[in-house]
């Protein structure tokens, strides 16, 4: 459609026709009478209505229901448009429209005074913006920031508040005019205020998004938690905080709940410990007991004798491995990684095996044709093997069979919650033929104390010491097990090149002979185990001076005594053994120092490095090959 003119009129001439018809915004045109001359598609839209040329500015407006802003309709004669006939000067308003069909826009107008060449008033352009949407937009918004429970505020750039919504009221107590205008970080908690501080200076500096928790406080000074989100436009930062206290004091009520939970756990573990542990010791120290009072017998043969001094070895070794399990669990046991070949590991401990596992179970190697060397701790890995073995054995209701297959693998599969790794590594798989594990059950057999035997049957550790040393050792453990038709155990360690190797160090000089006479400094707080460390030392030729603590051991070199070599425990209240090592070390570099403990404290993991550490409980071969090792470090001019 082209520009609607009233034809042969000084008007023609005047306009853009193509320009005004393709304005975004309604254009009519009246004469210096009001009367319509021109106008556009667009206000013919607006009004809903073709206008007619022609008609005067009273009868227009007549038409169209003028009304403004506040909805009060507005008579003809004291229109804007009338004031421009009569001021002839612009004059800009919003107001509603109302359309024949009885609908009712929005409008933003601008109307403008036309005047010839000689300054002559000749009429007026008015330009007609719909802003009907924009209008309802704003009214949406302000319904929103003001009946939202959310808080939502604008500040400037560097956190003053320049705006807020009613609920700032409703949830903290503030008035707006005790917010507006203010650093927003005064109300923060004080443990908060540095987070928010550098959240704020994200979003203005960097222009991200923030979201985060912090505490506001109140009018009554109480912090109420909320969750944050900023972000900025430019000009502002624009704040919606959500009220989450329920919430937090929900988490903290369900934290409280879950710690009670584990405690109450915590306390059935020890239960169960307490009654296995118990079981076994037992039976252990009736063995002991019961050798020892035969011992005490006159005229006991010779054989007889040497029979029960090896049955109190024989079950303090047990004993010794029960606490061993108990320390692999904890993961706090000393180990003492070495570079060895799994293959020959395995074949060497063969024979024990099968006494192990009986003559009604067949037991079954498959290694492979090259050695598979790793580096971890021989003696507990033969321990977690024999593990698993009488767990399989146990599994085995009459015949059966049991495989412990040897290969490399280049990866370790996913594992419960662990992801699967690639790489080179060693698995040990042991099969059995036995009754398998039910799901129920095969989700907790790692856990501390959990056991299907019977009660006083067994503590439940052996599977948990597989665990413990697994983790230790940097490897994994797997079980895939179908009730009825068996289980297998994998247990995965880094295979170790052959060049890694250790080598053999070649003996310096030949072990120290017995009267020898090197003075030793023996450390022990409990007065039992020291009497019996130096008993032993003193068997073995040494001359020992014992002493209850740190501190004594400390004075006792500061007197000047001689001493060749200290031996001291670690576990000590008040100095402990690595500490006093330490202090010995800055006043004696050269000073020749062996620890000992019953376990080693994670905290202790770094502090070992340097130190050389004896096992208890040790036997006196044990103390004489560790005390063998400081012979050319010690020798008595």
């Amino acid at each position: 459609m082209n520009l609607t003119l009233v034809a042969n009129t000084p008007w023609t001439g005047w306009f853009n026709r193509d320009l005004i018809e393709n304005m975004p915004v309604g254009v009519y045109i009246c004469d210096h009478d009001g009367v319509l001359v021109a106008y556009n598609k667009k206000a013919a839209d607006i009004w809903g209505r073709e206008p007619v040329l022609g008609d005067s500015q009273q009868r227009f407006c007549g038409a169209h229901r003028l009304h403004l802003s506040d909805g009060t309709y507005v008579p003809h004669h004291l229109t804007p448009l009338a004031q421009v006939l009569e001021t002839q000067q612009p004059y800009a308003f919003e107001a509603m429209v109302g359309r024949p069909d009885g609908t009712l826009r929005n409008v933003a107008a601008n109307v403008a005074p036309l005047f010839d060449d000689q300054g002559k008033f000749v009429g007026f352009v008015n330009c007609v913006l719909d802003i009907t949407d924009s209008k309802r937009t704003t009214a949406h918004r302000d319904r929103l920031w003001n009946l939202s429970l959310d808080l939502m505020a604008t500040l400037s750039l560097d956190g003053a508040i320049e705006a807020v919504n009613p609920a700032w009221s409703a949830t903290l107590g503030w008035t707006s005019e005790e917010l507006l205008g203010n650093d927003i970080a005064r109300l923060l908690d004080p443990r908060d205020s540095m987070l928010f501080a550098e959240k704020l200076r994200a979003v203005a500096l960097l222009h991200k998004v923030a979201t985060f928790e912090a505490r506001l406080l109140g009018n009554d000074g109480q912090a109420c938690w909320t969750s944050w989100n900023l972000v900025s436009d430019g000009a502002a930062i624009h704040v919606v905080a959500r009220d989450i206290s329920v919430q937090k004091e929900q988490e903290i009520a369900l934290q409280q709940a879950e710690e009670a939970l584990r405690q109450s756990q915590k306390m059935e573990a020890i239960g169960l410990l307490t009654g296995g542990v118990a079981h076994d010791f037992n039976n252990y120290l009736t063995v002991i007991r019961g050798s020892a009072d035969i011992l005490k017998l006159p005229n006991l043969p010779a054989e007889r004798r040497e029979r029960f001094v090896s049955a109190i070895s024989d079950t303090a070794d047990r004993a010794a491995r029960l606490t061993a399990q108990l320390l692999a669990f904890a993961r706090r046991q000393a180990l003492k990684p070495e570079t060895f070949d799994v293959c020959a590991a395995i074949t060497g401990i063969r024979d024990m095996i099968g006494t192990l596992v009986g003559s009604r179970i067949a037991v079954e190697l498959v290694l492979p044709a090259r050695p598979c060397f790793v580096h971890a701790d021989p003696g507990q890995l033969d321990t977690v093997i024999v593990n698993m073995i009488v767990n399989a054995r146990d599994a085995i209701v009459e015949s059966g069979r049991i495989t412990i297959t040897v290969s490399e693998q280049s990866a370790v599969p996913q594992v419960r919650t662990h992801a699967g790794r690639q790489g080179s590594f060693v698995a040990i798989a042991i099969a059995d033929t036995g009754s398998g594990i039910g799901q129920d059950h095969l989700d907790r057999i790692f856990e501390p104390f959990f056991t299907t035997k019977p009660t006083g049957e067994g503590t439940g550790l052996g599977l948990s010491q597989v665990f413990g040393f697994a983790k230790q050792s940097g490897g994994e453990i797997a079980v895939d097990s179908t009730p009825g038709r068996g289980t297998t155990f994998t247990l995965f360690l880094d295979r170790c090149v052959e060049d890694c190797l250790q080598k053999p160090v070649a003996a310096i000089l030949a072990p120290m002979p017995a009267g020898h006479a090197t003075r030793i400094l023996a450390v022990e707080d409990n007065p039992e185990v020291g009497a019996f460390a130096q008993e032993m030392l003193g068997e073995l030729g040494y001359v020992v001076t014992l002493a209850a603590s740190g501190q004594a051991a400390l004075a006792i070199l500061a007197a000047g005594q001689a001493v060749d070599v200290v031996f001291s425990d670690i576990e000590m209240p008040g100095m402990d053994g690595l500490q006093l090592a330490r202090h010995i070390r800055q006043a004696h570099p050269a000073m020749p120092i062996l620890l000992t403990t019953g376990y080693t404290n994670s905290e202790f993991g770094q502090g070992m490095q340097g130190y050389e550490v004896l096992q208890k409980p040790y036997s006196i071969e044990q103390l004489a090959a560790a005390m063998q090792r400081f012979a050319p470090l010690a020798r008595v001019g």
